[in-house]
């Protein structure tokens, strides 16, 4: 099968030019000048239209259960507004799953529910619950598996300490992966949650109090320690939200380290005003870490423009409104926390960055395809547009402007934290493997028809 995209600008991280782009079963096999594809080439007219790779987000939770706690998505229904976003491949974070399972527990687990479910390509993150002999050992046949990054958090149930998140970076460095922090300190975090419950203190605003701008930096910090004295050993922090936090990671960035992080649109677009809205609307933005300050803000917008940023991921966990009120509204702390953004990344990000003079269209195609691909052993299979690349293609309206509502999104949940914006560029059609799943609105995806990607282990910079 052939086709061809004539007449439009093709955009990569790199440059910006225009040409045409055929397509030969799936594969992108020539970007150039008057191309031509024979009799039986499907002709698509991109003029006046940017042609992108398209968007890989590396940090979704599609199908999270936390008990009897579970994402209105699920795989499908997420997938589904991924692609209407302009979304192609999303890398998946599981829950943690049963005490004393093994490394490959969770991964193996989502493998056989995406298997049916999926209509766009996907990877899966490992998870870090526990460590000892047996999981370091099997740090090697995970990467070797595809499964090339793997998460820790600082806080919650299944945290590690500084003695294990040592250890896993040692191996994890062996065995060339990449791990993942949630970085948060868990002690300063607990104390003050307890404080509050104690003195009534139990709406919204204070999920954000318990959570100060020092538990992500100094958490921080002590990741880039470890991974420091371990031998420089490459780190990942998942959505970055403060000032302080970035700027310990420009200065370990400096030095040399091998830090990369990521932001998402609610820290760059939302700030903690919103936990002033009248109970239970602040339940909306209960998520970990919380909603910042403006100037966190404009920190996060000069880091994804400078570079000390590298990616611009969701953190996608679409916990219904009415899940938070049913949980939360008596006690924050009940709360199940995160917010729905895999349908709406790419629109806000190119509206509010590259609209509004903050970074190029170059760099957002950076952002939100191609280093996130790298990182994360995908690349040059997807996040680019060159010959070889799987035709994972957005063909993008820069003058389509929307004002988002849950209504017209296309995602389960019940609510969407960015109600109200309005937004210039949006995707009018959406290729997976040189198959249009998304065109003018309509949907066109099958069930199962979404890839695993076996990810290469970390090649040690993007």
């Amino acid at each position: 099968m052939k086709q061809l995209i004539k007449n439009g600008t093709i955009v990569t991280a790199e440059k910006t030019f225009r040409a045409d782009l055929l397509i030969v079963d799936g594969i992108i096999a020539k970007i150039g000048s008057g191309l031509t594809g024979g009799a039986t080439v499907t002709e698509i007219d991109a003029s006046g239209r940017y042609v992108l790779p398209g968007g890989v987000d590396v940090h979704t939770h599609l199908n999270l259960a936390l008990g009897e706690r579970r994402v209105s998505d699920g795989f499908y229904q997420g997938m589904r507004a991924a692609a209407f976003g302009g979304t192609t491949t999303i890398v998946d974070h599981p829950e943690a799953g049963p005490a004393d399972c093994s490394l490959f527990h969770q991964p193996d687990y989502y493998r056989e529910l995406l298997a049916h479910e999926a209509v766009i390509d996907y990877g899966i993150h490992g998870v870090f619950q526990r460590v000892d002999s047996e999981v370091l050992r099997d740090i090697p046949a995970l990467i070797h598996s595809g499964v090339s990054s793997a998460k820790v958090y600082l806080t919650y149930d299944g945290m590690l300490n500084d003695v294990e998140i040592a250890q896993v970076l040692q191996a994890m460095g062996a065995a060339q992966g990449l791990t993942a922090f949630h970085a948060e300190d868990d002690a300063v975090i607990r104390a003050l949650r307890e404080q509050f419950g104690r003195e009534g203190k139990r709406s919204a605003v204070y999920h954000a109090l318990s959570r100060p701008d020092t538990t992500e930096a100094d958490a921080i910090a002590r990741i880039l320690e470890l991974a420091w004295a371990g031998g420089n050993i490459p780190v990942y922090i998942v959505h970055l939200s403060t000032a302080k936090g970035l700027a310990v990671i420009e200065q370990a960035k400096a030095r040399g380290q091998r830090v990369f992080a990521e932001t998402c649109p609610q820290y760059l677009l939302l700030d903690q005003s919103c936990y002033q809205q009248a109970e239970p609307e602040g339940l909306k933005y209960v998520m970990a870490p919380p909603l910042r300050s403006s100037a966190d803000q404009q920190a996060l917008w000069r880091g994804l423009s400078n570079g000390s940023i590298d990616v611009l991921a969701t953190d996608h966990c679409s916990f219904s409104f009415a899940d938070k009120v049913k949980y939360g509204q008596a006690d924050f702390r009940q709360c199940p926390g995160g917010c729905p953004g895999v349908e709406t990344r790419l629109p806000l990000s190119y509206s509010a960055g590259v609209g509004q003079g903050r970074f190029s269209i170059n760099r957002f195609v950076d952002l939100v395809a191609t280093t996130p691909a790298k990182l994360m052993g995908l690349y040059p299979r997807k996040g680019a547009l060159q010959p070889g690349a799987d035709a994972d293609i957005v063909v993008w309206n820069p003058e389509l402007e929307k004002t988002l509502a849950v209504t017209t999104l296309h995602q389960q949940c019940d609510y969407t934290p960015f109600a109200g914006m309005q937004v210039k560029g949006w995707p009018e059609l959406t290729m997976l493997r040189g198959r249009i799943i998304v065109k003018d609105g309509d949907f066109f995806g099958e069930k199962g028809f979404g890839e695993f990607l076996e990810r290469t282990p970390f090649a040690g910079s993007c």
